[in-house]
């Protein structure tokens, strides 16, 4: 094998591994934002080395990862769980949200096109349909995934970034303190913002922005409840595996 070829293999390989790490990493944070994993939520090595078909040193890898991002927490001889904040650690966390979502929203009022506008009011429509089917899972993640298309329009990839892990730690802290039953977003607040954008009024955007959040942080509060689910249905994976099993019985 030449040296050309045996960069090229090691290249690869380093691509494979690194889309197995994100895979695992996805389905973690995924769980998280979709409120199947609640703060506390144990995440077994061997569990997750079975789960993904993987060893532990991929597992420990992006556990790590997961920690840095502050999503899980690494118990010395006692494994990891999924992060549980504190009071304090809301308070920080809402308080940084808002001032990075109240840049970014006024990035989208300048910044979004036509074609923005109307994905946006496509993606009101679907939280719409989740909100009258009471499609909880869905209801979360579209709620969730209309403040990150926000952020994608303002064309700022660093604040995007930062969005990313407060909006991940938010959905931690609703999974805590927030009671069951509510949406983890209004539907109508969103509309507003949305009007707004296409009107390109940004102190308006920033005004409904601002009001939006700190109306979720003060639907908070100290209560949490947990299900008995396994790991791998909490992760999403023993359910679509029985379905995509189901199907193949059924074809």
């Amino acid at each position: 094998m030449s040296a050309r070829d045996g960069a090229a293999t090691a290249k690869k390989a380093r691509g494979e591994e690194a889309d197995i790490d994100a895979r695992i990493y996805q389905s973690i944070f995924d769980g998280v934002l979709n409120h199947r994993l609640t703060p506390g939520t144990k995440l077994p090595e061997p569990e997750l080395c079975q789960l993904f078909g993987v060893g532990r040193a991929v597992v420990r890898r992006v556990l790590e990862k997961l920690a840095y991002d502050g999503i899980v927490v690494l118990r010395p001889n006692k494994g990891a769980v999924i992060a549980e904040p504190t009071p304090e650690e809301t308070r920080e966390i809402f308080e940084a949200r808002r001032s990075v979502e109240r840049m970014l929203v006024e990035l989208a009022v300048q910044r979004a096109s036509a074609r923005d506008i109307k994905a946006l009011r496509q993606q009101l429509a679907s939280e719409h349909d989740a909100m009258h089917r009471f499609d909880q899972p869905s209801w979360a993640t579209l709620a969730s995934g209309f403040h990150m298309r926000i952020a994608a329009l303002a064309g700022n990839s660093i604040l995007q970034n930062y969005l990313k892990e407060l909006v991940s730690r938010c959905s931690l802290i609703v999974g805590v303190y927030e009671p069951p039953g509510h949406a983890p977003c209004e539907h109508a607040e969103h509309a507003a913002i949305v009007d707004c954008i296409e009107a390109r009024d940004a102190a308006g955007a920033i005004a409904h922005m601002e009001a939006h959040l700190r109306d979720l942080e003060e639907r908070i509060e100290t209560s949490r409840m947990r299900g008995e689910k396994s790991l791998g249905q909490l992760l999403g994976i023993i359910g679509q595996a029985a379905t995509n099993q189901a199907d193949r019985h059924g074809n």
